[in-house]
């Protein structure tokens, strides 16, 4: 299809030809770069041929672990965020992508990736000729930065999750006492995140009573100890209460269609009910400006009452906004997901699960929970990478450990592994952030206790490097870390799920199996291992690391 701007240059290298032939080299060169322009912007087919040699990523973060995507793959985003983050956007090694400011579907068949199922038109282009330069162009194209980080303490020191030890039995009493053994047991102290369960009932706003004695004695103590405080909170309101009601009255919570797909929100009258992990709730509409202004009241009343520092923003998952909804503004199911993450702009110190399109933005993304198992473990490189090359940079891997409290109850069980816990802590260590649920001195012996708290001393001296990348990324859009494709194209690192790049010099291959024993296979140039040992690049290394050790290499920069 001709564009305007290439009717344009055709008449204009007519104009030359007629009255300055001298100046047609000029025009040619016009040409080559409209050539350029229409490669890397055009509205789509429903066909990309796959070239040879070219591996594709993005998509969905909890799809990471099977990317770069094989035959047969496929995937729809329409409604479906995958459980975590997710964004409109395919990117190749060879630096295509393709981009849609709506939800799509795909699948690759026959070499070739098929598209479908799109609410907008598909954009296809390609910017370079690797992984890199196809996310810079995007990046700046369709989520420029927004120029700002997440709060800095998020970053500086571990983070501490109530989750694992509490489960829904938060209170004050446990908390302080949580509060207090991290620092006994020579952990410093970061943000502390009370989770699920710390309200009288979903939409009321202020600390049960029965649990939290005085909740404002707790918060300034927790202060006076080191941290920062962060409450769960979700868009999810209980009918049955006298917030309900007054939602309901207001139609500021999502509402019910009936199955009548032509109903126009002024004429709804009854809530929609959505079934979520916990129960069954209205949820909050965030299409409606006053509605987002009411849950902003509530919030803001809860930092001014008891000191809450920041919020963790769970849920929102677009399959909450599906079936019969109907809202304040007519949205598609992803978009409710995205505002409730515009809605945490509010709050540099955030935390969300669920997000979509929301790359650019300065919100924390935590993977998905993850099990108590080394497959789960597995995932954390690449999922995190997954995480960077969509846009969002300020990631957080889960829980050490993993997420599923249930490992973690009976700590004689054979279900509960020492060393992948202390594994976990080492590949966080070297991520953007890290995060403690489990309490280690709890499910450790001394030897691994040992081992986590090396790895967070590692940390330390890592945290000056950390923050450099971190506000370099706010200014850049750059990932924090990144798969070894990434920085290294045409290496033969496509596929390298077990190792990563934190910034551009160094390079974490962490033990990630039960085995102590690994293959790092470095990239082309001068290296220096965490011994201090040197090693040229372009070779593989069998390297056996002792439960206190992480695996890392710095580049060397002499033989530069």
């Amino acid at each position: 299809m001709i564009t305007v701007m290439m009717i344009f240059l055709i008449k204009a290298f007519m104009y030359l030809i007629i009255n300055d032939p001298m100046k047609i080299i000029c025009t040619i060169g016009l040409f080559a770069i409209l050539g350029l322009t229409c490669v890397r912007a055009q509205d789509s087919t429903n066909m990309v041929r796959i070239e040879d040699d070219e591996f594709w990523y993005g998509f969905a973060v909890n799809e990471g672990e099977k990317m770069p995507f094989p035959e047969g793959y496929n995937a729809d985003l329409n409604g479906n965020i995958y459980g975590n983050q997710a964004s409109p956007l395919l990117l190749s090694s060879k630096g295509r992508y393709i981009w849609s400011e709506d939800p799509f579907a795909f699948k690759i068949e026959n070499g070739q990736i098929i598209l479908s199922n799109n609410l907008s038109a598909i954009k296809t282009g390609k910017s370079g000729a690797s992984l890199r330069e196809a996310y810079t162009f995007v990046s700046g194209h369709f989520f420029p930065t927004e120029g700002k980080n997440p709060d800095i303490s998020l970053f500086t020191s571990p983070q501490y999750n109530t989750w694992i030890e509490l489960i829904y039995d938060q209170n004050q009493e446990d908390i302080l006492q949580y509060a207090h053994d991290i620092i006994k047991n020579g952990f410093p102290p970061g943000v502390l995140m009370i989770d699920d369960n710390w309200a009288p009932y979903y939409g009321r706003f202020e600390f049960r009573k029965d649990r939290f004695p005085n909740a404002k004695a707790m918060v300034e103590e927790l202060h006076e100890l080191g941290f920062k405080v962060m409450l769960w909170i979700s868009p999810f309101i209980r009918p049955d209460s006298e917030e309900g009601r007054f939602l309901m009255k207001n139609k500021w919570v999502v509402m019910d269609n009936g199955g009548n797909k032509d109903l126009k929100w002024g004429n709804s009258v009854k809530p929609a009910i959505v079934e979520w992990w916990n129960g069954f709730s209205m949820v909050m509409d965030f299409t409606n400006p006053d509605a987002s202004d009411w849950f902003h009241q509530q919030l803001e009343a809860m930092v001014k009452e008891y000191g809450i520092d920041g919020f963790k923003f769970d849920a929102g998952d677009s399959q909450y906004y599906a079936g019969n909804a109907v809202t304040y503004k007519k949205v598609n199911p992803n978009e409710h997901t995205r505002l409730w993450g515009e809605f945490g702009l509010k709050y540099p110190l955030n935390e969300y699960r669920a997000m979509w399109k929301m790359g650019g933005a300065p919100l924390v993304e935590r993977l998905r929970d993850k099990l108590h198992t080394w497959d789960d473990l597995g995932k954390l490189i690449p999922h995190i990478t997954t995480a960077g090359l969509l846009g969002y940079p300020f990631t957080c891997p889960d829980m050490i450990g993993g997420g599923s409290f249930e490992s973690f109850i009976d700590t004689n069980s054979n279900k509960l592994s020492q060393d992948l816990i202390v594994r976990s802590a080492q590949c966080h260590a070297l991520m953007p952030m890290m995060q403690f649920s489990v309490a280690p001195w709890r499910v450790l012996d001394d030897k691994h206790l040992e081992a986590v708290k090396k790895a967070v001393k590692i940390r330390e001296a890592f945290v000056p490097e950390i923050l450099r990348l971190v506000r370099n990324s706010a200014k850049t859009g750059e990932p924090i870390v990144t798969n070894m494709e990434f920085r290294f194209p045409n290496q033969g690192f496509s596929h390298c799920k077990d190792q990563f790049m934190l910034g551009e010099n160094t390079l974490v291959a962490p033990i990630i199996t039960g085995s102590n024993t690994r293959t790092v296979y470095l990239p082309k140039g001068k290296w220096v291992d965490y011994k201090g040992k040197k090693r040229k690049g372009g070779r593989k290394y069998e390297y056996t690391a002792e439960i206190d050790e992480i695996i890392w290499f710095k580049k060397n920069m002499e033989s530069k």
